[in-house]
């Protein structure tokens, strides 16, 4: 399996620290509102690889972050009059649904910034010792300088940033020994939430956190650390800076970054009226086509969005459905037994579009030429299987397309609706399994209907359902 490598710049054999075992690192969104489109397509991205490694047998530590204190959080709190923790947990509870919608697997491990302030205090002090960092009125900078590898992921040049290009400059006051160096922490301000700290009541910087984040939950060395490349500069050169300054190890050993999203050819801003949500765009479709789309393209390309391309999705999910739609009526039809000989013979043909799609995901993932393999095989499935195969045939012919999507996070298979009446069988049931205290098939119910996407509500007068 070969992926680029931001810092290398080139195409790289992976192979993790561990044998069998991959610590993988993605920053997550800062939580102050809906995450928008933009913030979709590594979550989508990510999650991809990191099935696509457990397709491939490894076992995956997947940790990606919450931010939840910054200055967005704060203003929210503050428009809305209420605590910066109540913006946050009522974000974080959004974000999960839209990440449930676009079947994006919870990480390994959530963390949240605010529940690490110990270990970034520590880590900072850490730096302070070292002679990387220093204190001015409460504020501690980072020696960007003393980092002599500091520029190898962004490959930028410090005298260059320093001479010609202010824009890129880490924001800096006079206070700084060079406008280089960086925060990694700051004293509070009126109405901001503060922690207690060795340099004063304050905050942590934002790099900090996933240094601290990545190495309480992964280690000091890592296999893969990834995030939109908007994160490059400065934010994942400043985190291999305190944290090989701090733990003197290569931080990550694979940098993967996915490029911009565009909205009709435009880059994405509220000014332009072009800002969409995750939650907007659900109202209109179903979340697995925006997946299907944020696959559509390889995740180091830029990607347009568009009307036209969801609709060009969509009618592309629907054939993946309806091909896997029409083998279900074949199997019901088709004959029980075993394969005929033909038909072994013919599992060859089915086997190469897997081959094909392990082929494009080990070339650094390209879920664009994986997406083709999965066409292909439909493609057969359409005109070759048939209501002469046998059962076990037209199964495993099925069974193929659902478990490639599978990897890329499609959902092939229609959930069967239950109609209102078989609901309300299976409540009754369920009511009289509770009342012979059998609570195993009471639990076995709720369970098959929160599959369907039932919920059931117990209340005072009865038992409610609704759909999710």
């Amino acid at each position: 399996m070969k992926v680029y490598n931001t810092q290398s710049k080139r195409k790289e054999e992976f192979v993790p620290l561990v044998p069998g075992k991959v610590s993988m690192y993605v920053c997550g969104p800062t939580v102050y509102n809906y995450i928008h489109i933009g913030n979709a397509r590594p979550m989508i991205v990510f999650d991809t690889v990191r099935r696509y490694m457990e397709h491939k047998g490894y076992e995956v530590n997947f940790v990606s972050n919450f931010t939840d204190v910054d200055d967005k959080i704060i203003a929210k709190a503050n428009e809305e009059g209420v605590t910066s923790k109540e913006i946050s947990e009522r974000y974080i509870a959004e974000c999960k649904k839209d990440m449930e919608g676009m079947n994006v697997k919870p990480a390994t491990t959530h963390p949240l910034a605010t529940q690490e302030i110990d270990g970034m205090i520590e880590m900072i002090s850490t730096l302070m010792e070292k002679g990387y960092a220093y204190n001015v009125n409460g504020t501690v900078y980072f020696r960007t300088r003393k980092f002599s590898e500091y520029g190898k992921l962004s490959h930028k040049n410090l005298d260059d940033l320093r001479a010609g290009n202010r824009s890129l400059l880490v924001t800096g006051e006079d206070q700084k020994e060079d406008p280089l160096d960086f925060v990694l922490w700051k004293p509070k301000k009126e109405g901001e939430p503060y922690w207690e700290s060795p340099w004063s009541d304050g905050r942590p910087g934002w790099h900090i956190e996933c240094s601290v984040m990545s190495k309480k939950y992964l280690g000091e060395e890592i296999d893969i650390h990834a995030g939109g490349e908007d994160l490059i500069f400065p934010h994942h050169e400043n985190e291999i800076a305190q944290s090989e300054c701090c733990n003197g190890k290569v931080f990550a050993r694979y940098w993967l970054h996915n490029a911009f999203l565009n909205i009709d050819n435009r880059k994405m801003s509220k000014s332009l009226g072009n800002f969409f949500t995750v939650r907007e765009i659900s109202e209109k479709y179903d979340l697995q086509v925006l997946r299907f789309f944020m696959l559509s393209a390889h995740y180091r390309s830029p990607l347009n969005f568009s009307a036209e391309l969801m609709e060009s999705s969509k009618n592309a999910l629907e054939r993946i459905k309806n091909a896997v739609s029409n083998l279900g009526y074949l199997l019901d039809a088709a004959a029980a037994g075993d394969m005929t000989e033909a038909e072994q013979a013919e599992l060859a043909n089915v086997n190469a579009f897997e081959a094909k799609f392990d082929e494009a995901m080990d070339d650094d993932f390209n879920t664009a030429d994986a997406i083709a393999a999965i066409f292909e095989l439909v493609k057969y499935a359409n005109s070759s299987v048939n209501s002469g195969n046998t059962k076990a045939f037209v199964q495993n012919v099925r069974d193929e397309i659902i478990k490639l999507c599978d990897i890329l996070g499609l959902i092939a298979e229609e959930k069967e609706e239950l109609l209102d009446e078989e609901i309300e069988k299976l409540i009754e049931e369920r009511q009289a399994a509770r009342k012979a205290k059998n609570f195993a098939r009471a639990d076995e119910i709720r369970n098959q209907l929160l599959e369907k996407g039932i919920t059931l509500l117990d209340t005072r007068e009865g038992v409610k359902w609704k759909r999710a």
